[in-house]
């Protein structure tokens, strides 16, 4: 299967996560002591297992060194989430936002933020390129001034902005063929951000946040009063169908990209994704109810996928 890059949209995000690969030069290794890492590393450990167990597993599929490494990326977006979703004023979560980026992009970030700390030598060691940490906060920092996306192009490029440049630095992480692979990187970031969309709409209703897009709404009659009533009918579950069949679609384009990824990460990254995309069959099977429910794939259901997205994954190609 070949990626295709059809709308106006792919190639934009494409443009910059071109321009990001390009952004930096190598990071210098950060002076600290092996003691001082080892518990930074830690505290991104216990920070992805506490808040994500999708993550925390996929991330385990990894050999040690790029498991801890993905562990700090995560650690370091949370982090960034966590500034931007505070309920502290706005200018405050912007001034704490700016001193994070400031800690976070210093050669020597101070041996007090394990998180920073974790992240920096991550950053050396994998040679990651800085322009794609600071669109990360770029993106998430658009959650302060913007909470409404009038179009789907719309949503994709907030989606970069807060999902596919994780997947981009994951894959400096993980190792990968070369540039031919960021067109399935980008792809595959926006399918797991509008994933998470999808599942979250009454959480995102009440933070007072309604990522759908709106022309694509209206074309189903469906307003901001009913997305707060959560009543679920035909209209609903039209809508639903429509956003989750071109969600699966971005999937089954990105997903042959894991062939060009180093071939300890390819089983990682590809549970990842699957396991992610397993969350749309459970809207599906509950009648696309997100109101009163969120959706998700117990333990037990992701064990029995392991196996089946193992052996795709060995035999991940480019058709």
């Amino acid at each position: 299967m070949s990626l295709q890059l059809p709308q106006t949209w792919e190639y934009r995000l494409l443009s910059w996560a071109e321009e990001a690969l390009r952004s930096d030069v190598p990071t210098p290794a950060i002076n600290a002591d092996a003691q001082a890492l080892d518990a930074a590393y830690h505290q991104c450990d216990v920070i992805t297992r506490t808040h994500s167990r999708t993550f925390y597993m996929a991330s385990g599929l990894l050999p040690e060194e790029k498991r801890r490494a993905a562990r700090a990326l995560y650690a370091f977006c949370r982090v960034t989430d966590d500034i931007v979703d505070s309920p502290a004023p706005t200018a405050t979560r912007k001034s704490q936002l700016t001193a994070w980026q400031n800690r976070v992009t210093a050669e020597h970030p101070p041996a007090h933020d394990p998180v920073a700390l974790a992240w920096a030598d991550t950053k050396a060691r994998f040679n990651i390129p800085g322009g794609y940490a600071d669109q990360l906060i770029e993106g998430v920092a658009s959650d302060l001034t913007q909470v409404r996306y009038d179009t789907f192009a719309g949503l994709a490029e907030y989606s970069y902005g807060v999902a596919s440049t994780v997947g981009l630095m994951a894959m400096h992480i993980i190792g990968f063929a070369g540039e031919e692979a960021l067109p399935y990187a980008v792809k595959l970031g926006v399918a797991l951000q509008v994933t998470n969309i999808l599942r979250d709409v009454a959480e995102d209703m009440r933070n007072g946040r309604i990522y759908l897009p709106a022309d694509e709404l209206a074309e189903y009659g469906i307003d901001e009063a009913y997305i707060r009533s959560g009543i679920v009918d035909d209209r609903w579950r039209d809508f639903m169908h429509f956003q989750i069949e071109r969600n699966r679609k971005l999937y089954q384009e990105s997903l042959p990209g894991i062939a060009l990824l180093d071939s300890d990460g390819r089983f990682a990254i590809a549970a990842a994704a699957e396991l992610y995309q397993a969350i749309l069959t459970d809207i599906e099977n509950h009648d696309y109810q997100v109101f009163n429910r969120r959706s998700h794939i117990g333990l037990l259901g992701k064990l029995r996928r392991l196996p089946g997205i193992w052996a795709r994954s060995r035999r991940a190609s480019i058709a």
